[in-house]
């Protein structure tokens, strides 16, 4: 498997099953995609998640009335508690030509990470499935240990077009870029705000001409 980043909006997408991860699954696309989840019984929270919610016994189903669900989907969801009924539901995916994630059961061809996102970036860990502690861990610990990011991702592309109009080489506004980030002031100045820390920032490595050795 390889990561990507992919803009679902209008995409549509089925997911079969209206407990906790089902419920958790529709929260996590129903930022962009047309969601529609398939279930005999839905958790409260679906109510308010944008997600269409269709009432039907998945199992009792034939694979005419699944495919049906399916047609014209890009990504389908197996989040039932029953393994076997996820696989069935991953055949008739395949079949139609649908990606696939199982929540319980063989694995499919879409892996969901844990995602930690901010206004200006977004990262996304996958362990595909063998530690969930893992990128939950992980994406705590970018939490706290960054909490301006978003800031320095601000400041930085700022500085960016500041050091193209004043240093000639790509090399070295790079190696300037990188020093900015290396440097614990510049991200303790972050706390008292975006436009301060640039400031001091651009003072410290344009206007101050420091070595960055």
């Amino acid at each position: 498997m390889i990561p990507l980043i992919l803009d679902l909006t209008g995409r549509h997408v089925v997911i079969f099953g209206g407990g906790a991860v089902g419920a958790r699954k529709a929260a996590y696309f129903c930022r962009e995609a047309r969601v529609t989840v398939v279930s005999r019984s839905f958790l409260p929270s679906l109510a308010g998640s944008g997600a269409a919610c269709v009432e039907a016994d998945i199992g009792a189903m034939d694979d005419r009335a699944i495919l049906d669900l399916l047609e014209g989907a890009f990504l389908a969801v197996a989040a039932t508690p029953d393994a076997a009924l996820n696989n069935r539901v991953g055949r008739l995916a395949r079949e139609a030509g649908v990606h696939f994630n199982n929540a319980h059961g063989e694995t499919g061809d879409v892996l969901i990470p844990s995602v930690l996102r901010g206004e200006r970036y977004l990262l996304a860990v996958s362990t595909a499935g063998t530690s969930p502690a893992i990128p939950r861990f992980l994406r705590e610990h970018l939490e706290e240990t960054f909490p301006h990011l978003d800031a320095m991702i601000g400041v930085e592309g700022r500085l960016r077009e500041d050091l193209k109009k004043s240093v000639p080489t790509q090399e070295e506004r790079s190696r300037i870029l990188r020093a900015v980030l290396r440097d614990p002031d510049a991200w303790a100045w972050l706390a008292g705000g975006e436009e301060e820390a640039y400031r001091k920032i651009r003072e410290r490595y344009i206007s101050g001409n420091i070595s960055l050795c």
